[in-house]
């Protein structure tokens, strides 16, 4: 024990001591430093806004900075095809230079559904079924049917359509409904000098009838603020009232 003692007072064990003590400074050193390289300590980017950029100008943004991508799709009602929706990470988060960003782009094509059980439901009943499957209630119309605001005929892209028919999500869907009067008559309104659109209000909301076919006379320049010049029917001396739901023809000119 004296002898190892006295080797600890001796200046070779001091020299190999600093030596020793030296050497882990240095390695710590380094590898702190190379550590910092590597991770490039203090160095990284600020990830721009993607979101409602188009995909290939969100995919030319990153090419530019440096940082990598990887893409969903999905398909979102209403949102522009090829359209950045979503970002990971969200924008100005600060990340290292390579770093992968994933996106997510609304679909070209909107996925199908079968179309569900509306008939004889009520409307606000049968609105609620549509939205739950993805799908929008387009117009609505009337005929006349002791069954009030209650779902008769659907169709589809003007055609009628069955439950079961595969259709893309987020179709427009129009219901014919009974007006609740059966065979009710109404006064004809007159449409003369109204535009299509004040036309189509003052017979659903008005008179609770249909707008028929629409025709058009000589050159249109402008078809909204064309009006109406002829209808069919018109009220006559021995026509002034017809059944409810009755489709009315209008012929539009220019003013």
């Amino acid at each position: 024990m004296s002898k190892f003692i006295s080797y600890l007072k001796t200046k070779s064990f001091r020299n190999n001591l600093i030596s020793a003590v030296l050497t882990v400074a240095i390695l710590l050193f380094i590898a702190f430093y190379s550590l910092r390289y590597y991770t490039k300590h203090g160095q990284g980017l600020s990830v721009p806004i993607l979101k409602g950029m188009s995909f290939t100008q969100a995919v030319s943004k990153l090419e530019q900075l440096g940082l990598r991508y990887e893409v969903d799709s999905v398909y979102i009602m209403d949102s522009p095809a090829g359209t950045v929706i979503d970002q990971d990470p969200d924008a100005n988060s600060f990340v290292k230079d390579n770093r992968t960003i994933y996106l997510t782009v609304s679909m070209n094509t909107a996925p199908n559904v079968k179309f569900p059980d509306v008939q004889f439901k009520s409307l606000r009943q049968a609105q609620a079924i549509i939205e739950s499957f993805g799908l929008k209630l387009g117009d609505t119309t009337y005929k006349p049917d002791v069954s009030r605001d209650v779902v008769l005929e659907v169709s589809f892209g003007g055609q009628p359509i069955q439950t079961g028919y595969v259709i893309p999500k987020g179709s427009r869907i129009d219901f014919l409904l009974g007006d609740g009067q059966g065979n009710a008559e109404v006064d004809i309104p007159t449409l003369l000098g109204l535009t299509k659109d004040e036309a189509l209000f003052a017979l659903r909301n008005g008179a609770m009838l249909n707008l028929g076919m629409v025709t058009y006379e000589g050159v249109i320049t402008d078809s909204a603020s064309a009006v109406v010049v002829k209808q069919d029917p018109f009220v006559t001396d021995s026509i002034t009232k017809v059944k409810i739901g009755t489709p009315v023809n209008i012929t539009l000119a220019n003013k």
